[in-house]
């Protein structure tokens, strides 16, 4: 599996006319920050130039980079990107034709027009857009903004758990999406949808409250019966078919983490989401075919496909507009990234995510 290497990427982009933001936390975290898609591209712990988040291999070269942002097709840099939900309502524009063949990125949100501002606590990223809502057929006016902070190592006072070297690197996340129109009201049911895009044949790990059987999307019908299991309080799933796979777990199960496992070069990997979930909120993104059924915050998606090989770890944060009389959220999360021993990696997983996992 090749490795993105910082600063590989950043002569590349800048080849091709994408160019990018460096930020350095308090403890030596670097983010490679790409305006173009608002994405966080690589998470980099410090004196390590080895990326935890997948990239596409249109960057490796660039020649390759080059055809790629030139294309017409839908643009996927990698990293962690920010969406909106739901999908059924903004990615088909020939709602109520569901077919797969008509999905389309609406290009005003991904790439979309990303300014980048220094404020006294660092980069910050805004997007102002307009979209429709095709099952809805209301037109919403919106501003997203994204920055950047430190998120300290948790594991820092644990000295009883007896780690030995293990690479750390960790951020928050600062967003927030509001709705423009003068009458938020008129605006289409809107909420933020984060993904993050890690290397593929991985496990990922959603603890839960109580036993839940996640929502399959699409896909996991032809794969290994091991691929998804359900246990009382934990899910897990092996990223490593061919083909595109989804699942969807409800709020009121979800504990607000989310992790996910990877072999690199002989040491192992975890990327932890640590983010706010709120059961009484209006979680609005649905299954395609099932436009009634809402409530799901934490979801992931298996891609091997033709927009790449990884593994996608995603949530939703309540929606604002229609009958919400919202016309605001804000959304702070963290992204925690380990990589050690396969011992030391264990460790951290039972102890940040569930003792469950063997």
């Amino acid at each position: 599996m090749p490795k993105r290497m910082l600063q590989k990427l950043i002569t590349t982009l800048n080849a091709v006319g994408k160019p990018t933001e460096l930020y350095e936390t308090e403890d030596g975290t670097r983010l490679l920050i790409l305006p173009h898609g608002g994405r966080i591209l690589g998470v980099f712990a410090p004196g390590s130039e080895e990326n935890f988040l997948w990239t596409n291999s249109a960057l490796d070269s660039v020649e390759s980079a080059r055809t790629f942002y030139a294309s017409n097709d839908w643009q996927n840099s990698g990293g962690d990107r920010t969406w909106l939900a739901p999908e059924l309502d903004f990615f088909f524009p020939a709602f109520p034709n569901i077919d797969i063949a008509g999905y389309w990125q609406p290009r005003a949100l991904d790439p979309g027009n990303y300014a980048v501002t220094q404020t006294r606590h660092g980069i910050q990223l805004i997007n102002r857009l307009s979209i429709r809502g095709f099952r809805s057929n209301k037109q919403a006016d919106l501003e997203i903004k994204k920055s950047v902070s430190s998120a300290h190592n948790p594991l820092r006072h644990e000295a009883a758990l007896q780690l030995s070297t293990v690479e750390y690197a960790g951020h928050t996340l600062h967003a927030s999406l509001e709705i423009l129109n003068s009458n938020s009201n008129d605006a289409p049911l809107v909420g933020l949808w984060s993904l993050t895009q890690m290397p593929h044949l991985g496990e990922l790990f959603v603890p839960t409250y109580f036993r839940n059987e996640p929502k399959i999307y699409f896909g996991l019908t032809d794969t290994p019966a091991d691929e998804l299991k359900v246990e009382d309080h934990l899910i897990r799933f092996k990223m490593r078919a061919a083909g595109e796979h989804k699942i969807g777990v409800r709020a009121i199960a979800t504990t607000g983490r989310i992790g996910y496992t990877y072999p690199t070069a002989g040491k192992q990997a975890l990327i932890i989401r640590n983010f706010c979930v709120n059961p009484s909120g209006e979680y609005a993104d649905v299954p395609w075919t099932e436009p009634e059924d809402k409530g799901y915050t934490a979801q992931a998606c298996s891609v091997n496909s033709k927009w790449g090989m990884f593994s996608e770890l995603e949530y939703h944060v309540p929606a604002i507009g229609g009958e919400t009389g919202m016309s605001l959220i804000e959304d702070r999360s963290q992204l925690w990234a380990f990589r050690g021993s396969n011992q030391d990696i264990k460790k951290i997983t039972k102890v940040l995510l569930s003792d469950a996992i063997a």
